[in-house]
């Protein structure tokens, strides 16, 4: 009997038509146009590219800059109503053929919905979009090592025998899978690591963790923020004073012996400086840093770059080249930081303090080269720095 498409593959409608590829690849490079005053009212969902209640017109003129440059304003004539303004169009597709050259588009927007067009970066489209709270499939490479199986063993890829008395093949030490070392360079990236590999938390590749726990972040993270916000936000010095070293590597074992289950209540631990010494230790024992070492040039290019607009949107680049659990796990980490300067009267933490404290935190040097990476240090600090006083904007 003959197979059709619809007994053979899941048919799913075409949504992507050939021109809109096209009509992306002639958009222009987003310019955020910055409004240099605070205005008041402002939404949260919007960040420093909203000029508030301005006209048409005066938009139409901040917007003269430079093709691709955006800004959102009120409308005047209905307030509580929000417009994309976005100068677009030089030929092409996207030429409006009731502008000229060069036109302005102005594009009504609503809270729920952003307005679809062409690479407009992650500072527009985050003030529409709730998070979602759904675990994301990361995508994790596999963990392969040589290993020498007891009796005759199969490979679980291409189904073959593996030959040979020692080091037959390779072992995902994460997942368990078995191959041959040929066929680990075509396996996809779709490690599924298993709690009974994946043995500890601390030191722990932070993708593999939270594919281990089926979490969106490492529980490490989410509860100890839990329990700083909870009683701590008001502490003098917090994150900076440190609290008694044999007391947090408690914390560091009881995660490892327990995980989510491991108590770090104030019955336990009354000192929140314990708690904030066990979230740095954290980090501080990634084995790939949570701003990983190939996003790392990155984020201290845009430590230097002096234009403001110009060091955000650097900034919004090198958050891109970071893996999806990472991104994540940064972007909570900024928002708890965030918070905990709102409560600088009493703690005695800025963006500033935080960013001495958490730069080389977070932050490693791939330079081997002791002078280069002392020498990146006050960098780190600015990038921290930047991340927390940007990150209603940034993610």
């Amino acid at each position: 009997m003959a197979l059709t498409l619809f007994d053979t593959d899941e048919y799913r409608p075409p949504v992507w038509k050939s021109y809109l590829y096209q009509l992306q690849q002639e958009a222009p490079h987003p310019r955020r146009v910055t409004c240099a005053n605070e205005v008041e009212n402002r939404p949260k969902y919007y960040g420093r590219e909203f000029h508030g209640m301005i006209s048409r017109e005066a938009a139409d003129q901040l917007l003269s800059v430079a093709e691709g440059s955006y800004l959102i304003r009120e409308s005047q004539r209905q307030p509580g109503t929000y417009t994309l303004a976005l100068r677009w169009g030089v030929g092409g597709l996207n030429q409006d053929p009731y502008a000229g050259p060069c036109a302005s588009r102005h594009v009504r927007l609503t809270r729920c919905a952003t307005a679809r067009l062409p690479k407009l970066t992650s500072l527009v489209r985050r003030a529409t979009l709730k998070e979602n709270e759904q675990i994301p499939k990361y995508e994790k490479v596999h963990n392969f090592k040589v290993h020498t199986f007891r009796g005759p063993h199969w490979c679980e890829y291409c189904a073959n025998f593996m030959w040979g008395l020692i080091a037959q093949g390779v072992k995902c030490a994460d997942c368990g899978l078995n191959v041959h070392k040929q066929c680990s360079k075509m396996v996809p990236n779709d490690c599924k690591p298993d709690l009974k590999h994946v043995k500890k938390v601390y030191s722990c590749d932070l993708t593999t963790l939270v594919k281990a726990h089926i979490t969106k972040r490492p529980m490490v993270v989410d509860m100890c923020i839990r329990e700083i916000e909870s009683r701590g936000l008001n502490s003098e010095g917090l994150y900076r004073v440190s609290g008694f070293s044999d007391l947090i590597e408690d914390v560091k074992m009881a995660f490892d012996r327990d995980g989510e289950k491991a108590d770090i209540s104030v019955n336990m631990y009354e000192d929140i400086n314990i708690i904030t010494g066990a979230l740095k230790l954290y980090f501080r024992d990634l084995p790939i840093p949570l701003i990983t070492y190939d996003a790392y040039p990155k984020f201290i290019e845009s430590a230097k770059i002096m234009d403001p607009d110009e060091q955000l949107e650097t900034l919004h680049e090198a958050l891109k080249l970071l893996p999806p659990a990472h991104c994540e796990t940064l972007r909570y980490l900024m928002a708890h930081l965030k918070r905990v300067t709102l409560h600088e009267k009493e703690n005695l933490m800025n963006a500033e303090n935080l960013g001495i404290v958490f730069g080389p935190t977070l932050m490693r040097s791939p330079e081997l080269d002791a002078m280069a990476a002392l020498n990146d240090i006050r960098y780190q600090r600015l990038v921290v720095e930047l991340l927390i006083k940007n990150e209603d904007i940034l993610f």
